[in-house]
């Protein structure tokens, strides 16, 4: 376990707060010790209030911030005295418990506190820090594990039973820490869940974390080490997981994205000979369970998983006083010996959270093993944390999702203009977004974001869009929205001065490659979850055409027929293809400054004269444009197919 602490970086950090956040971060870098918002950290100090006085202050990680990239707003400042009180209670729903720790706060806009605030507050030290540390965990999840605990940590560490974080953890906490801490004692191994360290300065905590975990790791590294799998192919046919993500997404009630992970080690603990009996003994941590539900979906038997689901919820929830709704019963986790693991969430970062925890998983599973057997907690205790009240309460709060959720749109030519701005429009409705250009600067338009794929090919190849959409099944499961937007302007040139290889390069694009794209799509869209949908770029030259533009006219005109043609043949499979019809848009590529101006003066016009030469005076922009695609693939335009929409502003030849 590397230590991260450098004393010249840590020097920079001048209160305890600025230094809390620096420790903080240096757990938050290593997901071998918290993956995604996992873990806490904690510090004591004072606050002054508005009367001038001090405050004994809990400073302690808020709800929802990630030890990553945590700052020092997302750390709330808590009334020590109230978390101290709070503990001597005999009684405390969790509930009630967070509405006092809200009380507590002393920023009513503060994130709500952590649900372990009172624990923090009870540890008498003046930094403490939390982690899910994989190896701890993997230790304590075997038959022997808390023995295994105690004889490699002796009276440094304090052993606590597994208990659900909040107050009941905080009153068990109060009873054992007093009667077995001792001069040596450095953390606290909760069974099940992970470590806790702690110290008088941030650097006292950090290092007593990084080197009981490092202790940890080197045991198993002797007792349980792990061979990393390597040079293990695929052999899957990505085409067929539309269709399992289809059969998820209705189980769930709702579309849902699917991510595959067809890597050496997905694909090694998918084609374990046991696997059947060592992935069904639930979650590494109880913490896992909200996004990755009790257990995998093995295989593709997505009946017989809700059906499960469904009778675990009926056995279990006759001992909840009160009444509970089933959360929906699809998986989120899927392992297949073709597909590897593949993860199911409503957005794509939903689907990388629940990607990253289970290949730890998979590695804690694997070694546990190795000590005797991977024993995780019964499912009566996952089943309590699965339905906590504070997550039922969290889910009531989130309001609606996003329109587009949980599916996926495919953009051609989406390096700019019109396609750049469609990417963002279907990105704000909450899509996981595909953007396809010739232009290499599609790759890295949004970042490293999970809900955007950058692909750079070319769509006049065949081969180049079968692997475009394989990339796209393989990121995000499937397509629901298509928007073909690619094309070319070539210069204005007469008939008499058209040679048939610039007709051939225009319609190779405009129009054959939007036939090929289409062609392969089609089964993507039939095995949509809400039905595909299509939006076709058009042009105003498709209903009034101008001279000069023969090839450009006659491609869109003929992609205009092919998309009326195919509302005809695939209304059958429930899929929607509707067109729009721009013109003078000119916030694109090829209309530059100079160009503008030109084209301004050649009519007398100056150039805002010009931008706004229609019927309504309006300026049409790519983000209208963009605007009205997406709204064609809502709930608004539901019952219609066929349709040719002008977006112009109004041209009296079309009118």
């Amino acid at each position: 376990m590397e230590n991260l602490w450098n004393d010249t970086e840590a020097s920079k950090h001048k209160d305890i707060l600025a230094e809390r956040v620096y420790s903080s971060r240096l757990l938050g870098a290593n997901t071998n010790l918290v993956l995604h918002g996992g873990g806490n950290t904690s510090v004591k100090g004072v606050s002054r209030n508005i009367f001038g006085e001090d405050v004994d202050t809990l400073f302690v990680k808020g709800s929802g911030s990630d030890l990553a990239t945590i700052e020092a707003r997302d750390f709330v400042a808590v009334r020590l005295d109230a978390m101290l009180k709070l503990s001597r209670l005999e009684k405390l729903s969790d509930i009630d418990m967070a509405r006092e720790l809200k009380l507590a706060s002393l920023d009513p806009n503060a994130p709500a506190p952590s649900v372990e605030a009172i624990l923090h507050a009870l540890i008498p030290h003046r930094f403490v820090d939390h982690t899910h540390a994989d190896a701890i965990v993997t230790i304590t999840n075997t038959a022997d594990g808390e023995a295994r605990i105690r004889d490699l940590f002796g009276d440094e560490v304090i052993v606590l039973s597994y208990v659900m974080p909040g107050f009941d953890l905080a009153k068990l906490c109060a009873e054992i820490y007093p009667a077995q801490a001792t001069v040596r004692t450095i953390g606290m191994v909760l069974m099940n869940h992970g470590i806790f360290s702690f110290g008088d300065t941030a650097k006292q905590a950090y290092d007593r974390m990084i080197t009981l975990v490092g202790r940890a790791e080197d045991y198993l590294n002797t007792h349980a080490p792990l061979v990393p799998a390597t040079g293990i192919e695929p052999a899957a046919n990505w085409f067929e997981l539309p269709g399992l993500r289809k059969k998820v997404s209705t189980a769930a009630g709702f579309p849902l994205l699917l991510r595959s992970n067809a890597g050496s080690a997905a694909l090694s603990f998918a084609r374990q000979p046991d696997i059947a009996a060592i992935a069904q003994r639930g979650p590494a941590t109880p913490d896992h369970i909200i996004r990755t539900k009790r257990l995998p979906m093995l295989g593709r038997d997505v009946e017989a998983y809700t059906q499960a689901y469904k009778n675990y919820f009926e056995k279990n929830s006759g001992a909840v006083k009160t009444p509970l709704t089933m959360l929906d019963p699809a998986p989120r986790v899927i392992i297949d010996p073709e597909f590897g693991l593949v993860s199911a969430g409503r957005s794509a970062r939903d689907t990388q959270i629940v990607e990253d925890i289970y290949l730890h998983t998979q590695d804690i599973i694997l070694r546990g093993e190795k000590l005797g057997g991977y024993r995780a907690l019964g499912e009566a205790e996952l089943f309590s944390m699965e339905y906590w009240d504070l997550e039922q309460a969290k889910l009531k709060k989130a309001g609606a999702p996003k329109a587009f959720a949980g599916e996926v749109a495919l953009v051609t030519g989406a390096a700019s203009g019109i396609g750049k701005a469609c990417v963002q429009a279907f990105l704000n409705r909450g899509a996981a977004v595909v953007g396809v250009d010739i232009n290499p600067a599609v790759v890295s338009l949004y970042g490293d974001r999970a809900d955007y794929l950058g692909i750079a090919a070319d769509l006049s190849s065949t081969d180049a869009v079968k692997e475009i959409l394989e990339q796209t099944i393989r990121h995000y499961g499937g397509l629901d929205m298509l928007v073909l937007n690619a094309g070319i302007f070539p210069g204005g040139k007469k008939i008499s001065a058209l040679g048939n290889d610039e007709w051939r390069k225009v319609m190779a694009i405009n129009l054959d490659s939007n036939l090929a794209i289409m062609r392969e799509a089609h089964p993507l869209l039939k095995a949509a979850p809400r039905y595909g949908r299509v939006v076709v770029i058009g042009s105003k030259n498709v209903p009034a055409p101008g001279p000069g533009a023969a090839a450009y006219s006659a491609s869109k005109a003929a992609l205009t027929q092919l998309a009326r043609v195919a509302a005809l043949e695939w209304g059958a499979d429930a899929i929607r293809i509707n067109l729009v019809h721009p013109n003078a848009v000119f916030d694109t590529g090829i209309w530059t400054p100079e160009v503008l101006a030109q084209r301004a003066a050649h009519y007398g016009m100056t150039v805002d004269e010009y931008k706004r030469n229609n019927v309504l005076r309006e300026e049409v922009s790519s983000k209208d444009v963009a605007e009205l695609t997406a709204e064609m693939c809502g709930a608004l335009f539901s019952k219609i197919t066929g349709a040719q929409i002008p977006i112009d502003g109004g041209n009296d030849r079309v009118i």
